[in-house]
């Protein structure tokens, strides 16, 4: 089986950069980027240091319902293209440790597929819970539960 990694939709980030209403509905904050942890949502690459992000609250759900978590991420401020490839950025591997969990076509998590893994293993448990018809797609998450990317069979 092939995986087919995204970054958040470049509509939801077009309109975020336009000053839309985040998850809280509030517009998203400009900061400027320290260190090395500062992934951007949509391209999945590192936000260079010094360089504008935008700091915002997203729920990568359609509707509202009781697993419809929501949480902080950044985004370049800057333009960058949608992140859609076969495999993970190879930086996941140094997540130490992410949150992998399955969901249903409802949304709805499937408690049988949650695990926190090393980076490293990530590809391999993504594979693994994929592998479960009752799954529709994996999420990925920081050890602090920031969304970090939206994995599917490819």
């Amino acid at each position: 089986m092939k995986l087919l990694v995204r970054g958040i939709p470049t509509d939801h980030v077009d309109a975020i950069r336009a000053g839309g209403a985040d998850a809280n509905g509030q517009p998203a904050l400009l900061r400027v980027a320290e260190g090395q942890g500062n992934p951007c949502r949509h391209c999945l690459q590192r936000i260079d240091e010094g360089d504008g992000k935008l700091v915002l609250s997203y729920r990568p759900f359609d509707g509202l319902q009781p697993y419809a978590e929501s949480g902080p991420i950044f985004l370049h401020q800057r333009h960058c293209e949608r992140y859609e490839a076969d495999r993970l950025p190879s930086w996941f591997a140094f997540l130490r440790p992410a949150i992998v969990r399955g969901y249903d076509c409802n949304d709805w998590i499937r408690y049988e597929t949650a695990n926190v893994v090393p980076g490293r293993e990530l590809e391999a448990e993504c594979l693994k819970i994929l592998a479960n018809e009752d799954v529709a797609y994996v999420h990925i998450r920081s050890r602090f539960n920031c969304f970090q990317c939206r994995v599917e069979r490819g």
